[in-house]
């Protein structure tokens, strides 16, 4: 079984207030597999950081905006 990562995403929420974006949508816009997408979205991949700028650039916001990161004890930098 693949171990979630630390970073957390509001892509899901980002999506649907973009017009109900599809993954497969986002997945074109930004390079990549709608499978990637669907992977990042569920926290069991952690994007590269040009693909996270790709992402948050698609929504017209600040990357903080789009992935959040908690540490091991569940607390944010």
């Amino acid at each position: 079984m693949v171990k979630p990562t630390g970073i957390t995403n509001r892509i899901r929420v980002l999506r649907f207030e973009n017009a109900e974006m599809t993954q497969a949508d986002l997945a074109e816009r930004i390079g990549v597999t709608r499978q990637t997408v669907i992977a990042i979205e569920k926290g069991r991949y952690s994007p590269s950081l040009e693909t996270a700028f790709r992402i948050a650039r698609v929504f017209a916001v600040p990357l903080e905006q789009v992935f959040q990161y908690s540490d091991e004890e569940g607390t944010a930098p």
